[in-house]
């Protein structure tokens, strides 16, 4: 296996950043408008664990531990040899293995997934955020204070 670069594992990260946050639904559409589905095999899961989550005083002081979350994981190979890994939080295993089959997928065609896959899920999450941003703002109180002068 070839050494990799943080420029190499970089686009990658954002895949996996962006398949994780987004909707299982949306995935499962994505998936179901994929024409050339890949065949693949389980390597591991899905299976669902719980994680530590850890937070730190003041943002900056001493770590703590926050409590646990739920997080399924999946990884999965394709017959082409790719493989595929996919976390995400909550129970929804067929997210995770969607995601590990993106992932997968990534690896050997990522202008295509980029563009049939990430492109509108990353859209999608720009405006659901644009929207609760203006809902947000709606609901914003301006306070301030007068100097009543006797000082």
């Amino acid at each position: 296996m070839s050494a990799q670069t943080a420029a190499d594992i970089e686009p990658r990260r954002l895949a996996l950043n962006a398949l994780a946050a987004a909707d299982g639904e949306a995935l499962a559409s994505a998936w179901a408008a994929w024409s050339d589905k890949p065949a693949f095999k389980g390597v591991r899961g899905p299976e669902t664990g719980l994680v530590m989550v850890r937070g730190r005083a003041g943002g900056g002081g001493a770590p703590f531990n926050l409590g646990e979350a739920t997080v399924s994981r999946a990884t999965v190979r394709l017959d082409t040899g790719e493989i595929g890994h996919g976390y995400c939080l909550g129970r929804d295993l067929d997210k995770a293995r969607l995601i590990a089959v993106f992932d997968a997928l990534f690896q050997r065609e990522p202008a295509a997934i980029e563009a049939r896959v990430l492109a509108p899920l990353r859209a999608s999450a720009t405006t659901a955020d644009n929207k609760r941003r203006q809902e947000t703002a709606a609901t914003k109180v301006n306070f301030f204070t007068m100097v009543r002068g006797d000082n």
